[in-house]
């Protein structure tokens, strides 16, 4: 992918580039020229940050059951790999469009538009998915938001000096994932916080990702106490998924309404953790915020 594919916005602080692929931001760049996100090294993981949707993490055995019939989904969905139309075009918004098509009715049988929207407002940059309902039932979906950022921050000193900060007391254990399949354990694990932050220590990810699917924060900051910070916001998302491949120079905060299958589900969709529904003919909207904060 070429920088003469991605579509460009600009503000007076930020410059934000997103891949039509995927509707997926991939640089996030402020006044001084430094990025943000991950480079998608390859030899890591070659994602910047993906949109998840129609589901959030993997299915016990890749199918899942709705109404008797059994469908297949990759982990995470189809959106990451489907391309989006573009809408809008401004110099500091533009807006992704992506709808129902015989590939995807094959996967998911439903009537649906996905338009996910980029804004620059000053240092901050405004994520919005709206999932709309174009059939005539109620549509059972997840959506979650997977952006990587880069690790250590440009300017922020070593891996060891950041942390990460919740707005809220977090006092419950956390899920983690088995590592053969993919889904989610039914033991909680002990939580790394202490307070309200905790150091991401690579170790910490060998067992893929921390898991929050009770979380109290509607928003997460990271980065190191004296230095450029990142603050992470989502009102309408109550799951968060933290990740990173041990050796990789990137970390995932990621907020979620979804996550993987437990070990051995066999429920219908609607009964998957983390489905939501939207009702006929209506819109669900979620943002995410990714705010560049200055040190101090």
């Amino acid at each position: 992918m070429s920088d003469s594919e991605l579509v460009t916005i600009r503000s007076g602080d930020l410059t934000a580039r997103i891949n039509p692929l995927g509707a997926e931001l991939w640089s996030l760049v402020d006044g001084e020229g430094r990025e943000f996100m991950t480079d998608g090294n390859p030899e890591f993981w070659g994602g910047h940050a993906p949109i998840l949707f129609p589901i959030v993490g993997g299915l016990n055995n890749g199918r899942y059951r709705l109404n008797g019939t059994e469908y297949e989904l990759p982990r995470h969905g189809f959106a990451r790999h489907s391309e989006f139309e573009v809408l809008i075009a401004e110099e500091e918004r533009v807006m992704f469009s992506l709808g129902a098509s015989d590939a995807t009715r094959a996967v998911y049988p439903f009537e649906f538009k996905l338009n996910v929207n980029f804004r620059l407002i000053e240092k901050k940059l405004v994520i919005g998915a709206g999932v709309q309902n174009c059939g005539e039932v109620p549509m059972p979906f997840s959506i979650g938001f997977h952006p990587a950022f880069a690790w250590p921050l440009p300017g922020a000193g070593a891996k060891e000096d950041h942390k990460i900060v919740f707005s809220e007391d977090e006092p419950h254990r956390i899920r983690r994932l088995d590592p053969d399949t993919g889904l989610l354990l039914a033991d909680r694990k002990h939580s790394p916080i202490k307070g309200n932050s905790f150091v991401p220590r690579p170790e910490l990810f060998e067992a893929d990702a921390l898991i929050w699917d009770k979380l109290n924060s509607r928003v997460v900051k990271f980065g190191p106490t004296n230095g450029p910070r990142i603050a992470i916001k989502s009102p309408a998302l109550p799951m968060l998924g933290i990740w990173q491949k041990p050796g990789a120079d990137f970390l995932c905060i990621e907020p979620w309404q979804g996550i993987a299958d437990p070990v051995g589900f066999e429920g219908d969709f609607r009964e998957k953790p983390g489905v939501i529904s939207v009702p006929a003919g209506q819109t669900r909207f979620f943002e995410l915020h990714i705010a560049i904060l200055d040190a101090g």
